[in-house]
């Protein structure tokens, strides 16, 4: 028998549409229907909604590219996409094997690490992902306005807005998600498709110009030699510049973790997605051809046809190369489609980034009990999404050039947290050779990863403000959800139900013990010390025993086993992570399925309040009664039918 609730008013009920009262266990609300199946959408059509992340970095890698190795921007890149194929694909396939539901690679490193520094761990992970996310968001739309106030067309009429323009970007792209996911991949599809094709002309052009004027090659690759001398010199140099590059690499983390909209098999489960998975590897391995195949060409032909003053700040080229080349080879009516398709994608990069936190971030706060339980719901996390993006784009001042290092930052933590997880799995199944394989490219992530931090520290230190601010959250949303009743369900054998069925035709009463030798004397001395401190006569009791597991889970599910010990206690055994939220569970259960309200008895803990309380909040036991007796208080207002707490 559930409590008693008011109807949700219109906008309450809009706001949190698909929330599943996971948290609230035998006292789900009625007005909460868990969300449908969601049926998702063709892998190519997900591809399009990570790919305005990944593709859209085409409007501006040539130009970061031709500032970091200037004339050797085409072998750098070239180095960027060996990288890509040879390294982050195959890591990715993997993820996407191993944590098919979206997590990435935050789950399988959260399944090697246990107790509290396992949650900390991944909400250290959870800042790095935040950071990338959130600052992808900001620095795309931030571009995006950039590219829109550098228009020739638009220069005199928007100069100065940039903060404005982007506050406006990030708003419509938080609209987009409030009214519905498809609507985001159906105008990825759009964008990316257009963006590709505009993209296919200019670099088709700029190679005939190539082409045509054969002495350009030639001026480039003599310029090469006479700067770098060899091969091996051009290589070298190539690697101590690739670091810069990596933001070419963007895009493979919101690859997995839109991974759960992908449509895969009719006959796919939630344990066996093998459908889902193989398209999946469909989507990364056609993303990262395509832009493979787009860094190399864009990088040569900005390289060999745009002067080198152009790339610089105040250059015409400077964080636009591919529109330059727009403008200048197929005139401004081209070149301005061509930038309205460039900052429309730049702000709708965005959508993927918003796709892997409403993905990600609900999938464990909630669960560890560090946000409101409201943060399952869609609506409400893209509204405080959107608010930080505005805060970001603030503190920032919707500048790019300051936001790069964050970014890249959260980029390579992610991508080189995944290379480690899947070298670990692969020792793991004992598959030597994709070890190895693994390992070797968990290292030079890692060196660009470092290389990054040293050039930039600032993106290691925006992602810490991340962290903090996550882990300062998320603790104090665990002390606010100290009491709750976290319990999603109780199942009971069969011996533990002929135990409540008998006990309730008397008076259900049901003794709280701390096993200990589990002797004859131990649950004598029990019973006796329950009937004086309380004065009760007989001994028509039930022993309940909680033995703690990981005290750092705050919510699962409760089963209990009955057994007869010494051919005379009955004894409830079940296991959790708070001792005293399976006790109100088990007593509210016992009263729902009976009518009947049952009594526990405990006796008081020794120690100072403080102390146990704490012991309580990080461990799962310590001040037992009166914990037991408060989140019995949350759960069921109406003290008539609210279980009996006896404390002596």
């Amino acid at each position: 028998m559930a409590t008693t609730e008011h109807p949700p008013s219109r906008m309450r009920a809009w706001m949190l549409e698909g929330l599943a009262d996971m948290g609230k266990g035998i006292q789900q609300a009625p007005h909460a229907q868990p969300e449908p199946p969601h049926k998702g959408q063709r892998w190519y059509r997900v591809m399009c909604l990570t790919g305005v992340d990944y593709f859209s970095t085409l409007g501006y890698q040539p130009g970061i590219a031709a500032l970091a190795a200037g004339l050797l921007s085409p072998v750098a890149t070239v180095v960027l996409v060996i990288v890509t194929l040879a390294g982050a694909l195959p890591v990715y396939r993997r993820v996407a094997e191993e944590s098919p539901h979206g997590e990435g690679s935050i789950a399988m490193l959260e399944r090697l690490l246990s107790f509290w520094k396992g949650k900390l761990f991944v909400l250290a992970l959870l800042g790095f992902a935040a950071t990338d996310f959130l600052i992808t968001i900001t620095l795309s739309a931030a571009d995006a306005s950039t590219h829109l106030i550098e228009n020739p067309h638009l220069t005199s009429t928007l100069h100065g807005q940039q903060m404005v323009i982007t506050l406006v970007l990030v708003a419509l792209l938080g609209a987009v998600f409030l009214k519905g996911f498809l609507e985001a991949i159906g105008v990825a599809v759009a964008l990316v498709a257009a963006y590709l094709g505009l993209n296919a002309v200019v670099v088709a052009v700029g190679f005939w110009h190539v082409l045509t004027e054969g002495h350009v090659v030639t001026d480039w690759t003599s310029a090469l030699t006479a700067e770098h001398g060899n091969v091996f010199a051009m290589i070298g140099v190539s690697l101590l510049v690739f670091p810069k590059l990596a933001l070419g690499l963007s895009g493979f983390e919101t690859g997995v973790a839109v991974m759960p909209h992908v449509r895969g098999d009719a006959g796919d489960t939630e344990e066996s997605p093998k459908g889902r998975i193989r398209d999946t590897k469909k989507l990364l391995t056609t993303a990262a051809l395509i832009m493979s195949v787009f860094l190399i060409a864009t990088s040569f032909i900005t390289t060999v046809l745009i002067p080198e003053k152009e790339f610089k700040t105040g250059g015409q080229a400077n964080g636009r190369a591919l529109a330059y080349l727009a403008h200048q080879y197929l005139g401004g009516a081209f070149g301005t489609v061509y930038d309205v398709s460039t900052i429309a994608i730049l702000w709708f990069a965005g959508a993927s980034a918003m796709a892997g936190l409403l993905n990600l971030m609900p999938r464990y706060l909630p669960r560890y009990g560090m946000a409101p339980h409201w943060a399952r719901a869609v609506r409400p996390m893209v509204i405080v999404f959107t608010l930080i993006a505005f805060l970001v784009t603030w503190i920032f001042d919707a500048n790019v050039d300051a936001q790069g290092g964050a970014y890249a930052t959260g980029v390579l933590v992610l991508m080189s947290s995944a290379a480690i997880a899947v070298t670990i799995a692969a020792r793991r199944a004992g598959q030597r050779g994709w070890t190895i394989g693994f390992g070797i490219v968990s290292a030079v992530l890692l060196y660009v990863t470092g290389a990054n931090v040293v050039e930039r520290p600032d993106g290691v230190k925006i992602g810490a403000c991340f962290i903090a601010g996550i882990i300062l959250v998320s603790l104090l949303s665990r002390l606010a959800r100290a009491f709750e009743l976290r319990v999603t369900h109780v199942e009971l054998d069969d011996m533990a139900q002929r135990f409540i069925r008998d006990v309730s035709s008397r008076k259900i009463r049901f003794i709280a013990n701390e096993p200990g030798r589990r002797d004859k004397a131990e649950y004598r001395d029990k019973i006796e010390q329950i009937r004086a401190d309380n004065d009760i006569p007989g001994e028509d009791f039930v022993f309940v025993e909680v033995t703690v597991t990981d005290p750092s889970e705050f919510e699962a599910g409760l089963t209990v086993h009955g057994e007869v010990l010494h051919n005379r206690y009955r004894v409830l055994t079940l296991e959790s992570s708070s001792i005293p939220n399976a006790l109100a569970a088990l007593a509210l259960h016992v009263r729902d399925a009976t009518g009947c309200i049952p009594h526990i008895y405990f006796e008081w803990t020794e120690g100072t309040p403080f102390a146990n309380f704490l012991r309580f909040f990080l461990f799962g036991q310590g001040e037992v009664a009166p914990v037991t007796r408060e989140v019995l208080r949350e759960a069921e207002p109406d003290r008539a039918r609210r279980p009996r707490v006896h404390t002596g």
